[in-house]
């Protein structure tokens, strides 16, 4: 088996370093291509991100900019103008960093709903709480886990 490289915690589980980097990925696409991570979710569609995941171990090694540039390619992903880095003011968060926040929450999802792994990563990358992440003028990607978990799950910010 070939390791997964990247910025992974020691602890972290093979399958959390899979979602992590599918997580990463889809950030890392959306910038390239300046779309909303909805959009990159359903031009990948639920059997290439699956796949992603299980080719994980390879992807994880390969150059990103090289995996994205294929994936663009066979997805046919056109460019949108949706470009959250350009307009942040302030600090910009790593494409690895969003990647960590999304695979926390898509974790959560998981168990609290009892989801497949891909269908929660559609119901998160689609819900409000998408948004608030991706803006980074806001501190909501920084906020605890707890906090953007209970956000999504009653669909509002919590007081």
């Amino acid at each position: 088996m070939i390791e997964i490289t990247g910025p992974f915690y020691a602890d972290e589980s093979e399958e959390d370093k899979k979602l992590f980097y599918i997580c990463a990925l889809i950030d890392y696409i959306a910038r390239k291509t300046k779309n909303k991570r909805s959009v990159i979710v359903d031009v990948l569609g639920q059997e290439r991100i699956g796949r992603a995941g299980e080719l994980a171990d390879f992807y994880g090694n390969s150059n990103l900019e090289e995996v994205c540039r294929v994936l663009m390619k066979e997805s046919q992903i056109e460019p949108g103008d949706f470009d959250n880095v350009g307009a942040c003011q302030y600090d910009i968060p790593s494409h690895w960093d969003i990647g960590r926040v999304y695979k926390r929450l898509i974790k959560q999802v998981v168990k609290v709903k009892n989801v497949d792994e891909v269908d929660a990563i559609f119901e998160v990358y689609h819900s409000f709480i998408s948004d608030k992440i991706d803006d980074y003028n806001s501190i909501v990607y920084c906020e605890n886990p707890d906090y953007i978990f209970e956000a999504f799950m009653t669909d509002k910010l919590p007081d």
